[in-house]
């Protein structure tokens, strides 16, 4: 196994990872916050959604509606507590990466763990959460003023992409001269 050489400076790949886990963790911290410190904005977004009363009137679905004020408060929690450790993750996740960029591709590789676990909670927390349960359970696609399918998938693909560039498996290469 070759090491950098000293002074070389971190592989710009590496540093590219490092960042663009930053960013989500940035991204989920001002997004917890917010959720926090504006409480009832976002919760009323969770409220209409389970309720289901603003999709369309004739919807053979809306047995599903959750109308319980108490769950309502516990999922805007789960959600809020979800993206706290998202956070959490993801920036433990770019600070064990940064620790190791200088290192042999094994131990960078090695890493990756907690930026894995974040941004798949991410994912989960998004994709399944929003698009799936609220998008599709909850026909939240057919609210013209509580939609968030749109916006979840943006952050599904912020995070996917994220994951994708960071599961790029690092390696040592040798230094190559120019004749």
């Amino acid at each position: 196994m070759t090491r950098p050489s000293p002074g070389s400076g971190p592989p710009i790949l590496r540093l590219t990872k490092v960042l663009l886990v930053a960013t989500i963790a940035l991204f989920a911290t001002l997004v917890t916050f917010g959720n926090i410190t504006d409480y009832n904005t976002n919760f009323e977004f969770v409220r209409h959604v389970l309720s289901m009363d603003t999709t369309l009137p004739s919807s053979g679905v809306r047995y599903r509606a959750i109308t319980s004020p108490t769950i309502h408060h516990i999922a805007y929690g789960l959600i809020i507590l979800t993206e706290g450790a998202v956070a959490c993750l993801c920036w433990a996740g770019a600070l064990r990466l940064l620790r190791a960029i200088a290192r042999p591709a094994e131990d960078f590789n090695n890493a990756k763990s907690l930026a894995y676990a974040g941004l798949g909670l991410g994912l989960m927390l998004w994709q399944l959460g929003f698009i799936v349960i609220g998008g599709e359970y909850f026909s939240m696609w057919q609210s013209s003023t509580w939609n968030g399918v749109p916006a979840a998938f943006r952050f599904v693909m912020m995070i996917g992409l994220t994951l994708v560039i960071v599961a790029l498996p690092d390696q040592n290469k040798a230094p190559t001269t120019s004749e």
